[in-house]
């Protein structure tokens, strides 16, 4: 059964995808999922839900791939009517609950933000996201010559995170993120 979710915040949570249409009769989903890989989603046993301002908690009852995607039960879910219902709900976690990465791994989330400056302390800007390629994942940096740091110029600019290579220190403690990266590039 699902119940409101009560004072949950949103700061410490994290969206792990998002419920996107009906599947069947039955109260089933399908699942976009952000996750990697794809079907990690399903290890975690109970999802917020967020439509809207709307919050609530349900449990996975079942899920498994399907085709090329994902489908999911949720408890609380019953019959076509009620997934309709649901469909667009984008999936949260609490970040507390996610698996400790490895040194030098990092959730997106946490790289989001960051400001990112080059050896030569030149500020390019924030991360305002991340996203895949086939190669790498690429950082969508913007500067802001007004922000705190002031950035060199407002550009928004696409680095490829390979680590070691154009990314050479993470620091999230400070919120800082070194790159070899020529700021007029």
């Amino acid at each position: 059964m699902s119940e409101q979710a009560e004072r949950i915040e949103l700061d410490d949570h994290v969206v792990l995808g998002k419920l996107t249409s009906p599947y069947g009769i039955k109260g089933w989903l399908k699942v976009y999922s952000h996750t990697s890989p794809m079907d990690g989603i399903l290890e975690y046993p109970v999802w917020v839900l967020r439509q809207g301002n709307a919050l609530t908690r349900h449990r996975l009852v079942q899920g498994r791939r399907h085709g090329k995607g994902l489908v999911a039960l949720l408890e609380g879910v019953d019959g076509r009517e009620g997934a309709e219902r649901m469909a667009g709900a984008e999936i949260l976690l609490p970040k507390a609950t996610l698996p400790e990465l490895p040194r030098g791994d990092y959730y997106w989330h946490e790289l989001e933000g960051l400001t990112v400056v080059t050896r030569d302390e030149e500020v390019l800007g924030r991360v305002l996201y991340l996203f895949e390629t086939g190669a790498n994942d690429v950082m969508v940096v913007k500067g802001d010559p007004d922000g705190e740091p002031p950035a060199v110029d407002d550009r928004e600019r696409l680095l490829p995170f390979l680590p070691d290579d154009v990314i050479i220190d993470v620091d999230l403690a400070s919120g800082i993120m070194t790159v070899d990266w020529d700021p007029t590039f």
